[in-house]
């Protein structure tokens, strides 16, 4: 039977970076796997690839962002377009941008997958077995585009990854309660549409039913909302665009020398 969690990100004492930590995977798994949040210093931390803040802000930020792990050469992010494309990473040092990439995998060590988000969900697997990992950006066209299976269809093919030995935790997002939607989200999900043609929808909850439904075997889901945490998180919809944007990350690091 799957098991079933929810959980809050705990923020991390480490280098000057404002993130939060998964509780417990850095034991377990020897990875690390977070959030950054917008932070408490006037001018708000914001890694978003087209944000408004000034050029030096933003690369100063991802600057930071790349040292305050060490262990971890390359750094994967992709200009993300709501779609369902995974991309399996070997190794490298410095930047790797890809287009039209939602989805990111490894089995290597070295390696920080990163996704942009602000509201939607990012969705972080871990393979107990072998030590495979994906990290994927999923807004409400990924989930409903099936990114989730896409993902652990990757690490199966790769790895030999079975579904029961995934560990996935779907993390800080606009929560269901914080997230109208109209008729085409519902049909797209293959939900009954609610009268008038809009209603509240939490991608979460539909991302948890698809993991059941392949057999994952343990499943956390992130207690926060990007939504209403509105003082620790970036939100896309609450601020009608004018918000920046979080990175969720997950790698293992090298062994120190």
């Amino acid at each position: 039977m799957t098991e079933i969690a929810c959980v809050n990100e705990v923020a991390f004492a480490g280098p000057p970076v404002p993130r939060m930590e998964l509780p417990g995977w850095r034991e377990r798994f020897g990875v690390v796997a977070g959030i950054t949040t917008r932070g408490t210093a006037a001018e708000p931390f914001d890694l978003g690839l087209a944000s408004d803040q000034p050029v030096r802000r933003v690369l100063g930020q991802w600057a930071a962002f790349r040292t305050a792990e060490p262990g971890l050469p390359l750094v994967t992010l992709g200009r993300q377009v709501h779609g369902t494309e995974v991309a399996w990473h070997e190794g490298g040092r410095g930047w790797l941008l890809l287009d039209g990439v939602d989805g990111h995998a490894t089995d290597a060590a070295g390696i920080l997958l990163t996704v942009t988000v602000a509201d939607c969900t990012p969705v972080y697997l871990l393979d107990s077995a072998t030590g495979a990992m994906a990290l994927l950006h999923a807004g409400w066209r990924g989930a409903s585009g099936r990114i989730l299976e896409r993902g652990i269809r990757l690490l199966r093919g790769r790895v030999g990854t079975a579904p029961r030995d995934i560990v996935m935790h779907c993390g800080v997002a606009v929560c269901g309660a914080c997230y109208e939607v109209g008729s085409e989200v519902f049909d797209a999900f293959g939900l009954p549409i609610p009268a008038g043609g809009k209603g509240l929808l939490d991608v979460r909850v539909q991302l948890v039913r698809q993991a059941e439904a392949l057999g994952v075997g343990e499943i956390s889901v992130s207690k926060h909302c990007s939504g209403h945490d509105q003082a620790l998180f970036h939100s896309h919809r609450r601020s009608r665009g004018r918000d920046g944007r979080m990175i969720a990350y997950l790698g293992r690091p090298l062994p120190s020398p």
